[in-house]
């Protein structure tokens, strides 16, 4: 099955965060804090897919407590954030939601990303994932983490379903 027909059953969209949702720089305040910048784009598809319906999940080592407010405004429920293994949370998760693994597409960019991508329906990365990444990964978003990857994935998936711009006035595709 080549990779458009695949997009059809998807359900559950799955990303990491420091080098996907985020390009991967991290700000170091004076007194400690990690600051992260996160793309409006990549913003405006998640809450998009979780308002059609469906899964959207995070899962990243990283550990701020500002990345689990920023996405939890944008609805999405399921932050696992402080993650040593990410096949653990993974497979919980699907467990948990009763997900198959053929219906998520899973966005990493680094090593710790590889257990999970080479088991789900879909592997994408971001332009500048490593090499191991972008070997194993179905699908390559021409944008890099933190510049609209996560929009790139999800409108393809939303627009082979039909479900990206249903609802929009003024769109002529």
């Amino acid at each position: 099955m080549g990779f458009l027909p695949k997009l059809q059953e998807i359900t559950t969209f799955i990303f990491d965060v420091d080098g996907v949702l985020t390009d991967g720089s991290v700000l170091v305040t004076e007194d400690g804090h990690h600051l992260r910048s996160f793309n409006i784009k990549d913003g405006y598809a998640l809450q998009l897919a979780v308002k059609k319906g469906y899964n959207v999940a995070i899962i990243s080592g990283g550990t701020s407590e500002g990345i689990r407010k920023r996405l939890e405004n944008l609805g999405i429920k399921d932050v696992f954030l402080g993650t040593g293994k990410k096949i653990d949370v993974f497979e919980s998760l699907l467990a948990k939601k009763n997900i198959s693994k053929e219906q998520v597409l899973y966005v990493g960019d680094d090593i710790p990303d590889y257990l999970v991508m080479k088991m789900v329906g879909i592997a994408a990365c971001p332009n500048d994932a490593v090499m191991e990444i972008q070997q194993i990964a179905q699908y390559i978003s021409p944008y890099d983490g933190g510049k609209g990857c996560a929009r790139d994935v999800i409108e393809k998936v939303m627009k082979v379903q039909g479900k990206w711009a249903d609802d929009q006035q003024g769109f002529v595709w």
